[in-house]
């Protein structure tokens, strides 16, 4: 194979992983412009989709294509030979799709550009280095603009910071205005707070959704710029007025803020964070074209490189073709509409910003429950140091008793109205004043900031909903620190590798992303559960809210029991063949598994608030017990597990042949009885728990044979007291997990039946 032969199939690849890279990164950054709507029920979510679908669509159209960021933002192309160029933006996308992709799998959104910038400063660091120990003369100024790297970080704290505090201000002062029975003050705001509204939105598009599109010529802009006070009280007068009219007209003017704020942040995304996904492939693309109209020849060629420096050197912007504008554009509809990990970010936004109690995705840490103590301590200090009637007036503007949400919503409308419109304007101002904001940062931290204000972080929730906030913004500083080692290491194994290095790099990303896929897939179906639990909380019929609770006690039953037989076959195994390692990770699971236990019986509660009177009273003690059967099953394997791994790690005397043969015969039975009890509540057969309850009398019996022989082991000195001490602790607990398993199959039943 020749040489423009490799390199064109290279960027063949690089075009592959673009396809990829712009599912990922999509289903990433859906959040930023859909959770506002779908969290507010705004609309259908086909209608809701088919808004962001059109934004997409018009962002990448008349987008130019991409920034220079891609081609000259970080590296400095005119001291760089195509080869270089190559290796350079092979290491970027390969990381770019494992990252975001990770993400993605763990339901938190991260930024998409900061990936970039970070992937591709982590590279030509790495490439810089081995130019300068080759060739002294080099120097890091000439082959890396640190520059637009501290602009990023910096435009990260402010991002974070103020996106969270002016989200947090305005948000306080709209609800002391509206209330959450806003509807009943809507006639004397509606007008104005439109006009607003959509002025905001309107300037946001042209300021930063429109910016780079073909017919924004620089006179264009300026223009815009020069008479932007002009445009903007124009626009406020002309729809304060349509506002007015819409409202006159029975027309729910905050669905319309709502959905248009949507088409602005779709536009705005596909617009400006495109070259996020097809900017290096087209890079590579250009680079190619350049070696190839050069004459190809040598990859060592310095001059074809000057080409992607040409706007730096007085040359126009480069402009995409407009069948990779289209083609992105259908893939970024197709993803936002069928990807289930955009899904679960989305998720993962709407429930740190859920105005009530709901499925909490995050457990609490030591930092946040120290920020909510602190908290509360200064809000207590405001508290007694405001007079009685400014208390009293300000409770009452905050009272939920009118409270207005869509059926099934996680807010109101209110809210999603000034999250897109502070978004909006922060983006549009971050734009004019050239920081390089986030859409992701901003988006998210007004949303967490609006939601404060809103009272949504209770007592009950904060110290959930602060460790989620803890979680994604650390992640977002992962994603920095992480590109750049990552994709300096991929570098560093290609460049020295070679064409084999080249395979098996790929081989490896292929198989971490099919892996990432298994897991998210499995992980989907242990879900179950919580979307049922979800779909009990905002329901309002309680006669539905009773089958869904039947359904969720019977699938948490069915998850347990089968999780249990799982491990517990996996400890008995381990701990016969002194299998200290497996022990380790598998007491390790197993405690975090207590986190899910935890969430069951606090999702269990907010259920049974969904229940009738009769029904809570009836069917209420019966879910509570199946709880807690489900939880002493979890802490019955835990113990053994842990019981286990001290014995082995501890190097102490293992179990004899007679004792593994004894625990490996009970551990057939156990197991079989595990999954008869499985069949019973799959197929509701509730009749065939007599013929188990007898099973269970001659496992009693079993149990209580075992114990018998090992005392008489000891008695004879034939066992050490450790190990028998173990032993007894295993077939105790066993005999613990038989008998919380009928008790499990008995209170399903009780509470399956009608009467």
């Amino acid at each position: 194979m020749n040489t423009e032969t490799f390199y064109f199939l290279l960027i063949g690849f690089l075009f592959c992983l673009a396809i990829f890279d712009l599912t990922v990164g999509v289903a990433n950054d859906a959040s930023n412009f859909l959770s506002q709507a779908l969290g507010s029920k705004a609309g259908k979510v086909k209608t809701i989709l088919a808004v962001a679908a059109l934004g997409i669509l018009v962002g990448t159209i008349f987008s130019n294509g991409m920034m220079e960021i891609a081609r000259n933002g970080i590296f400095q192309p005119q001291h760089y030979f195509f080869k270089e160029i190559m290796f350079i933006l092979i290491a970027t996308i390969l990381t770019d799709v494992i990252l975001l992709d990770l993400f993605n799998t763990l339901g938190l959104p991260t930024s998409t550009t900061v990936s970039l910038i970070f992937e591709l400063l982590g590279a030509t660091f790495a490439m810089a280095t081995i130019k300068i120990f080759n060739n002294p003369e080099y120097t890091y100024a000439m082959l890396l603009n640190t520059d637009k790297a501290l602009q990023v970080i910096l435009g990260i704290f402010l991002s974070v910071a103020i996106a969270f505090v002016i989200g947090s201000f305005v948000q306080y002062i709209v609800r002391i205005i509206f209330t959450f029975d806003f509807k009943k003050n809507m006639k004397y705001f509606a007008a104005i707070f439109g006009g607003i509204a959509i002025t905001s939105i309107i300037y946001f598009m042209l300021i930063k959704g429109l910016k780079d599109v073909g017919f924004m010529t620089p006179e264009v802009k300026a223009n815009i710029l020069a008479h932007s006070g002009k445009i903007l009280l124009v626009c406020f007068g002309f729809f304060t007025i349509l506002m007015q009219l819409l409202y006159w007209c029975k027309v729910n003017i905050l669905k319309v803020i709502v959905l248009t704020g949507t088409f602005a942040l779709a536009l705005a995304f596909a617009g400006n964070d495109l070259v996020n996904f097809i900017g290096v492939p087209l890079a590579g693309f250009s680079a190619f074209q350049a070696y190839m109209g050069a004459g190809g020849g040598s990859i060592d060629m310095m001059e074809p490189m000057t080409a992607l420096a040409s706007v730096k050197n007085g040359g126009t912007a480069y402009a995409a073709p407009w069948y990779f504008l289209v083609g992105s554009g259908i893939i970024m509809v197709l993803t936002i509409v069928f990807s289930k990990k955009a899904k679960k970010v989305i998720k993962t936004s709407l429930s740190l910003s859920n105005q009530g109690e709901g499925e909490e995705m995050f457990s609490s840490s030591a930092l946040a429950r120290n920020i909510v103590r602190g908290t509360r301590r200064m809000d207590t200090y405001v508290a007694n140091n405001t007079p009685n009637s400014i208390s009293r007036w300000l409770n009452k503007r905050f009272s939920r008793e009118g409270i207005k949400l869509e059926d099934g919503a996680a807010f109101d409308l209110i809210r999603a109205s000034v999250s897109l419109i502070i978004a909006s304007l922060l983006i549009a101002l971050g734009t004019s004043l050239k920081l390089p904001l986030s859409t992701t940062y901003v988006t998210f931290m007004v949303a967490m900031g609006t939601s404060l204000a809103d009272k949504a972080w209770g007592r009950e929730s904060a110290v959930y909903r602060v460790s989620g906030v803890i979680n994604v913004i650390g992640g977002w500083f992962i994603t920095a620190f992480a590109a750049f080692m990552i994709t300096a290491l991929v570098l560093v194994v290609l460049w020295f590798g070679g064409g084999i290095a080249l395979i098996i790099t790929i081989v490896v990303v292929i198989v971490i992303l099919v892996h990432n896929q298994i897991v998210f897939i499995k992980k989907n179906k242990q879900e179950d559960s919580a979307r049922i639990m979800g779909d009990i909380l905002i329901n309002n019929d309680a006669n539905k809210a009773l089958v869904l609770l039947r359904k969720y006690c019977r699938e948490n039953s069915l998850d347990t029991i089968g999780y249990l037989k799982e491990r517990y076959q996996q400890v008995v195994h381990a701990f016969c063949n002194e299998d200290v390692k497996t022990l380790r990770n598998l007491s390790a699971k197993i405690d975090s598994h207590k986190d899910d236990v935890k969430k069951i019986k606090r999702m269990g509660t907010l259920g049974i608030r969904k229940l009738s009177a009769t029904d809570a009273f009836e069917r209420g003690l019966y879910f509570y017990q199946a709880n807690d059967f489900i939880g002493e099953l979890v802490y019955d394997i835990a113990r053994m597990s842990v019981a286990c791994e001290e014995h082995i790690d501890n190097n102490f005397n293992p179990l004899d042949e007679e004792q593994k043969a004894e625990l490996r015969e009970t551990t057939q039975s156990v197991t079989s009885f595990l999954q008869e009890a499985i069949r019973i509540i799959e197929t509701g057969d509730y009749e065939a728990r007599k013929d188990l309850f007898i099973n269970n009398k001659d496992l009693t019996n079993q149990f209580a044979e075992m114990k018998r022989r090992q005392l008489k082991r000891i008695q004879i000195n034939q066992a050490s007291t450790k190990v028998s001490m173990v032993y007894i602790s295993i077939v105790q607990e066993t005999q613990n997990i038989v008998s919380y398993t009928m008790n499990l199959l008995k209170v399903n039943r009780k509470l399956q039946e009608d009467s």
